[in-house]
């Protein structure tokens, strides 16, 4: 499940980052997320061996939990067995963390999750896009374009975050923790 928000204005901000491993992900494998369900937008595909399916809910961030819950309901995946991409601002940028269960530390996608799948333990993939400096308005800055000099480094974490999901989905949660989660410099 990659988090975000639909619609071109929201194109290449931070909220999105989850929009954007999903769809490199896809990339990789040959597919588009495109066909419309259960308010997402979907992709069956396969990782290597493994088959997954690839989801972007369409409900905008803060009720992401809405179509993650249908769409786990009708392909009866448990919640362990999803992985949730999504940004965090209180992450150094371009830094990567993945837990297999935890709080939603203030991210209101992870809270809609959180509250429609009524337990917390999935995968998440914490995409660090925490400003240089100290913002009056989160909201502002993550629903905010990239600047162009950032453009880089995004694609970079974007890259590294679709690797991580392939450990994730080949090795297991433990092997990818140890991999990715590292300090950024």
């Amino acid at each position: 499940m990659g988090l975000g928000n639909p619609g071109p204005e929201y194109h290449l901000t931070p909220h999105n980052l989850g929009f954007m491993v999903a769809d490199k992900l896809a990339a990789d494998c040959g597919v588009e997320i495109a066909r419309p369900e259960a308010q997402a937008l979907v992709a069956r595909a396969n990782l290597g061996p493994a088959a997954i399916l690839l989801a972007k809910p369409m409900t905008y961030m803060n009720l992401s939990g809405l179509a993650v819950k249908r769409l786990a309901e009708r392909y009866q995946v448990p919640p362990e067995n999803l992985i949730v991409l999504v940004d965090d601002a209180d992450l150094p940028f371009g830094a990567l963390r993945i837990r297999d269960q935890g709080s939603a530390g203030g991210h209101n996608g992870l809270k809609s999750i959180i509250g429609a799948l009524g337990c917390d333990r999935f995968v998440r993939v914490r995409m660090g896009v925490q400003p240089e400096h100290p913002v009056s308005d989160r909201a502002a800055y993550v629903l905010g374009r990239f600047r162009q000099a950032d453009l880089e480094a995004v694609a970079e974490l974007v890259d590294r975050a679709a690797e991580a999901v392939g450990v994730i989905v080949h090795e297991g949660v433990q092997p990818a923790m140890n991999r990715f989660n590292r300090r950024v410099r």
